[in-house]
């Protein structure tokens, strides 16, 4: 089974109670937000949540100091972790697949420096930058986001890939480190117009 919501339905998964939500804190709480109890959540203050947002079981989001923006019908699935000091932005209509992890701060790889949170900040070079991904972007399951991606609009990235730069609006992405694969089509836009008018 995956937990995509097409095999694993909502009903088997126990979500945190409305005034369970309200009682974490969060910077934004919308309505119809559906967080298991299975998930972790670490520093809700710095959280803002949009309407019809679903996390599901083992989802870790752990906001820094820049904080972690999720809009509007997003849905984070199981095992999917965000991290890191900087901003991430999760627009409206995204979806994260399960094991997908996002990253706005990593080590420096390079042995020049010492790495991980049980070493002083001063022996590590830790870089830090936003991610954001825009409307209707897609992460695949398995893929990794590194420090300072933006996906546009209509982004989707394949699974099992390695995202290491932006890219433009509407543009499928696959590889390590992923590279343009073709253009994806734009009648999502429409789609969306339908869902916001029908409330």
């Amino acid at each position: 089974m995956t937990c995509d919501g097409l095999f694993f339905p909502s009903l088997s998964m126990a979500f945190l109670s409305q005034a369970q939500l309200e009682k974490m804190g969060f910077k934004a709480l919308g309505n119809h937000v559906l967080i298991s109890e299975k998930a972790s959540i670490y520093g809700a203050r710095d959280i803002s949540l949009g309407d019809h947002v679903r996390v599901d079981d083992f989802a870790v989001i752990s906001a820094g100091h820049g904080g972690v923006r999720i809009g509007s019908h997003v849905h984070i699935a199981c095992f999917c972790g965000i991290f890191g000091r900087d901003e991430v932005v999760i627009e409206d209509f995204a979806g994260l697949s399960s094991r997908v992890v996002i990253y706005s701060s990593t080590d420096d790889y390079s042995g020049d420096f010492l790495t991980n949170p049980t070493v002083d900040d001063v022996f590590r070079n830790v870089h830090s930058a936003p991610v954001r991904l825009g409307l209707h972007v897609i992460i695949g399951t398995g893929s990794t986001i590194l420090p300072g991606v933006h996906l546009d609009t209509g982004c989707a990235v394949a699974a099992h890939s390695l995202v290491t730069k932006s890219f433009e609006p509407l543009k499928l992405v696959g590889g390590i480190p992923a590279r343009v694969i073709k253009k994806r089509s734009d009648v999502m836009l429409l789609l969306e117009k339908k869902v916001r008018k029908s409330g």
